[in-house]
């Protein structure tokens, strides 16, 4: 529970009785009083035993708690004289006037500048935890039964409850665990980009390998080309060697016969 608001709570509820005091008369006028008499006592006692000590040591809200506690005292001194009267004289509602002057004083400063200074000195978790003791302490004073927890308190522990029955189920039925569930969804793009990196790497393999084969195709087909000429290039001289040895063998038969005529 927040501590503010349980406090906050207990001053709009003294604000309304001082308003009924304010119309009531005779007899009734004293029976509002008591009624307001018993909402402070309460909400003083808890203030000074579980509010007030967590704010004394805090830089923020230490001259302001020595402050309320001293605006405490006035106040009650104010309720112990007006308990001792036995009727609401004109002097009595006098005095009943300048005890809710103090106590609407003691409200403001604590609504506008104590809880402002408790906000930045405590955090969100001591706030709640003291309120939920300020709660307890209250339903003990009244003889009430103890207040369930705070919202948030509660709220956490139905969370993590909830997820732990979810996970148990998961786990029995073999689907695993949520945050395996998790993990498995954050590694399979992990698997997909590796299956990716891969698959790009082969096809980068292959397309060398292709132009390997082309460039020795290319390679094969020139030294082939090279080879045919070589070999036209022989085949053209072996004629060539052919005829001339031919030719030459005429011209000698020639020469023979010239001779032998």
């Amino acid at each position: 529970m927040d501590a503010f608001e349980l406090l906050k709570t207990d001053h709009r509820k003294v604000a309304e009785l001082f308003e009924m005091l304010e119309s009531a008369g005779g007899k009734r006028k004293l029976d509002v009083f008591n009624r307001i008499k018993s909402e402070l006592e309460l909400h003083t006692h808890l203030e000074e035993t579980i509010f007030y000590p967590a704010l004394e040591k805090p830089q923020p809200t230490h001259a302001l708690t020595l402050e309320a506690y001293e605006e405490h005292k006035v106040v009650k001194e104010l309720l112990s004289e007006l308990s001792a009267a036995k009727s609401a004289d004109d002097e009595w509602q006098a005095k009943a006037k300048v005890l809710r002057e103090n106590v609407e004083h003691h409200v403001q400063e604590e609504e506008n500048e104590l809880f402002d200074n408790a906000e930045d000195a405590l955090s969100d978790e001591e706030i709640e935890a003291l309120g939920d003791r300020m709660a307890a302490e209250k339903a003990r004073q009244l003889g009430q039964p103890a207040p369930s927890k705070s919202a948030r308190t509660t709220k956490s522990d139905e969370e993590s409850s909830h997820s732990g029955i979810l996970s148990t189920i998961a786990n029995f039925v073999g689907l695993g665990s949520k945050s395996e569930t998790k993990k498995s969804a954050k590694k399979a793009p992990a698997k997909k980009k590796t299956a990716a990196k891969r698959a790009k790497a082969a096809s980068k393999t292959a397309a060398k390998r292709s132009s390997g084969s082309k460039q020795a195709s290319k390679t094969a087909s020139k030294r082939s080309s090279a080879s045919r000429g070589m070999k036209r290039a022989s085949s053209s001289s072996s004629s060539g060697a052919a005829s001339k040895g031919r030719g030459g063998s005429a011209k000698k038969a020639g020469k023979k016969a010239a001779r032998k005529k």
